[in-house]
């Protein structure tokens, strides 16, 4: 029953929380089963992190995902998934889980990419290095929403802020102590995090969704597993017995883009609304529309 139970809960919630979940999960195993065994842990992690070694980087492309769901120690996981839960919240207000999932995977890719071809670009960075952690991907996550909608308030502790504030925070920590810090590598990862981060929101706003090519990638993956039959067409022949003219299809397109132009509006007039006074601005009727508006999309 218990068992039931988590796994209902599981499926049940949303995005954000089941990456913190796997996140959690992976830290667990990779620390406890090589304990159990008696064996150094890197020799299960050195099939998910993300090499600069090129060879190795060839036989282990799946590490461009796999190395932001390694953790090398507790504050690294905690502070990754604190991050990751309290910014989620902003996202998925306004967005779909699918674009949030988006962001998050493609963020962690991003800085991966960038970590690679720093290494082999710069002669600052020599000999072969390895990287992992969420860091990117919550860094895509927060500039994202930041840089979308920057003047929404977040309380942080006894001060009250805006998510620009924290946006900027964040970038120029990582780019103040690149020059002395242990892990260049790793906060070049998270600079290339938040670059995606900032370029998806800019383009978005645009019009332009630079993300919808992965989430079609994502449909045909999770097609793959789905237990559901595919539904036969019928070849019976459906018979009509209204008379009444139905309408041109010129007439349904007309009536298609009036719906659409009234509906994008108000969305903007409610975006503009929280880019100005915050998300808890909004009335129950208008985050009801934005979330109704949200799944349609």
């Amino acid at each position: 029953m218990a068992a039931n139970s988590l796994s209902y809960q599981f499926k049940t919630a949303n995005i954000a929380i089941k990456l913190i979940v796997i996140n959690v999960a992976v830290f667990i195993l990779f620390n406890i089963l090589p304990w159990m065994i008696q064996v150094d842990n890197s020799v299960f992690t050195k099939y998910f992190v993300l090499p600069t070694d090129f060879v190795r980087l060839l036989q282990q492309p799946w590490s461009f995902i796999t190395y932001a769901f390694l953790h090398s120690g507790f504050m690294h996981i905690l502070f990754n998934m604190l991050f990751l839960y309290v910014f989620s919240k902003f996202i998925l207000n306004l967005f779909t889980e699918k674009r949030f999932l988006t962001i998050y995977l493609l963020g962690g890719v991003f800085g991966g990419l960038l970590f690679v071809l720093v290494y082999h670009l710069l002669p600052a960075f020599k000999g072969n290095s390895v990287l992992l952690g969420a860091s990117a991907a919550v860094n895509a996550i927060i500039i994202f929403i930041a840089t979308y909608s920057p003047n929404t308030p977040i309380r942080v502790f006894m001060f009250n802020l805006k998510l620009w504030h924290i946006a900027a925070f964040v970038v120029l920590r990582d780019l103040l102590t690149l020059d002395s810090s242990d892990n260049a590598g790793g906060l070049i990862s998270h600079l290339g995090g938040a670059a995606f981060g900032y370029l998806y929101a800019v383009q978005l706003a645009k019009g332009n969704d630079i993300g919808l090519w992965f989430e079609k990638i994502m449909d045909i993956v999770a097609g793959w597993f789905s237990s559901k039959p595919k539904q036969k067409k019928s070849k019976m022949r459906t018979v009509h017995r209204t008379t009444k003219k139905a309408p041109t299809k010129s007439t349904k397109t007309k009536q298609s883009s009036v719906t659409k132009s009234d509906q994008q509006q108000q969305i903007d007039a409610i975006l503009d609304k929280i880019s100005k006074s915050g998300y808890d601005s909004l009335s129950k009727a208008e985050k009801d529309f934005l979330f109704k508006a949200g799944k349609d999309n």
